[in-house]
Formats: structure tokens, C-alpha cells, sequence
């Protein structure tokens, strides 16, 4: 057991001594921009490959600094080029003067997602919808203004057709923009302040009684007067019962121009 724990303890020992060995061996061989001479002798132990390639790297720098702008403006393919020189430097932070590590990183995912974006699109393009189906689209949406893509999709669906959505509000825009304009003319709120003489109103109303249990009342109100008409209540409305109370609203055949 002494011996085993000695063991232990040595080798724990040695590990040390060597991380120490090489954290010190990485902060003499890292280049130094600061000291020429230690920066020069750093590079002794570099091999040509990446000594030309970080060279390119900083010779692109250089160009982009020599044009003749107070904050040099980077053009895609300088991005490029400075994303291309940097992957054959192994220490490329140290030889980045004119833009942060964390810019070139992300204009490396940025061309990742271009190239894979570009990579993953479809062989074939999905086949055009047939030109009857669009002048059938065209012909719903100019004969019937109130209609939106999600009704006109219904009627075609009826007809075995399917069409997205998307699609549909296309043609439907096409077609309604080449139309004239509408002509002004009488708004519902001017119709109603002409007319509100002349036309009734009628609802339900929901109301209680003493022990809470539910009633439905059936009123008529005349909107230019406010005067109630007619009033019905009832527990279970129905077609039947709404028939008789306008019958009785409007007897010998009386009623209004506009009901």
C-alpha cells in the first residue's frame, strides 16, 4: 500500500513538471508583436506552410488599410480571402490587426450557412400550378371582393383542386390590382343617419331571473327614436317562436322600409 501511494504521488508529480514544461515552451514560442527579435525566433520553429500562408493573411490586412478611407470599408471578398488565409494559420488571432477574432468567426458561420443553405436546395422545382387554375383564381377574387385566399381555397378545394395559400393571395392581388378604383359612394354610417327612421334593430338579450336560472328576451328597437317595438321572453328559443314574435311586432302586415 506505502508503495502504491508513493507511485501515485511520483507520477502526480511528474505531471505537473511537465504542464509547467509546456505552458512555458508555448509562451516562448508564441510570437511576440511587441519584441521583434523574440517574434523572429518564434518563427524558426514554424514550418514555411503557415509562415506563407500567415504572410498572405497580413499582406490582405495591409491592402485594406491602404485605401484611401478614414475606416476602411471590407468588401465580400476580403471577408473571403481573410476567411480563407486564416484556417492555414495556426495562430491566426495574433496575426489579426484590423478586425476582432469573434468578427471573424461569425464570418465564417456566416458562409457555412450560405454554403449549406445552397447545398441543401431542392434538385427540381415544384411544377406551376395550370393556367386555368390561376384565371379560375383571378376570376373568384374579381367577381367576389368579399372573398379572401382562405374562401377561394375552399371553393377550389371543392373542385379536387389544391393550391397553398400563399399562392392564392398572389393572383388574387394581381388580379384585383389591375381593376379600377372604386367609385365613393354612400357610407353605412350616412345610410343610417338618412334612414334610422325607417329601420328596425332586433337582438337577445340574456337576462336572470329570481332563482337565477337562465331567460332569453327577443327585442325590436327602431334606431331613429330608440323606441322599443317589441319585446318577447322566452326559456328556449326557437325558429318557430322568433317567427311568431315578428308577426306580432308587425300585425296587419305594418313594419318598416328597412327591416
Amino acid at each position: 500500500m506505502f508503495f502504491k501511494r508513493l507511485a501515485q504521488q511520483i507520477k502526480s508529480c511528474v505531471v505537473r513538471v511537465v504542464r509547467k514544461i509546456e505552458q512555458r515552451f508555448q509562451q516562448w514560442t508564441k510570437p511576440n508583436h511587441e519584441h521583434l527579435v523574440v517574434g523572429t525566433l518564434a518563427d524558426v520553429t514554424r514550418g514555411k506552410g503557415e509562415l506563407i500562408a500567415e504572410n498572405a493573411l497580413l499582406r490582405q490586412q495591409v491592402i485594406i488599410l491602404q485605401r484611401q478611407t478614414k475606416r476602411p470599408q471590407l468588401t465580400q471578398r476580403d471577408r473571403g480571402l481573410l476567411v480563407v488565409l486564416a484556417r492555414w494559420v495556426r495562430r491566426w488571432k495574433d496575426a489579426l490587426s484590423i478586425v476582432k477574432p469573434d468578427t471573424l468567426l461569425g464570418w465564417h458561420r456566416q458562409g457555412f450557412r450560405l454554403y449549406w443553405r445552397r447545398k441543401s436546395r431542392p434538385t427540381t422545382r415544384q411544377p406551376r400550378i395550370a393556367q386555368e387554375t390561376i384565371e379560375l383564381i383571378k376570376q373568384m377574387a374579381v367577381e367576389n371582393r368579399l372573398w379572401g385566399s382562405k374562401r377561394i381555397r375552399g371553393e377550389l378545394k371543392k373542385l379536387g383542386i389544391r393550391v397553398s395559400k400563399r399562392t392564392i393571395q398572389r393572383y388574387m392581388r394581381q388580379a384585383r390590382q389591375a381593376l379600377p378604383p372604386r367609385t365613393s359612394g354612400q357610407t353605412w354610417a350616412t345610410f343610417l343617419k338618412n334612414h334610422a327612421h325607417e329601420i328596425w334593430a332586433c337582438d337577445f338579450l340574456q337576462v336572470y331571473d329570481l332563482l337565477f336560472r337562465p331567460m332569453f328576451a327577443f327585442f325590436i328597437v327602431e334606431l331613429g327614436s330608440r323606441r322599443v317595438v317589441h319585446v318577447g321572453v322566452t326559456r328556449a328559443p326557437s325558429d318557430a317562436w322568433v317567427a311568431q314574435q315578428l308577426r306580432e311586432a308587425t300585425p296587419f302586415g305594418t313594419g318598416p322600409k328597412y327591416p
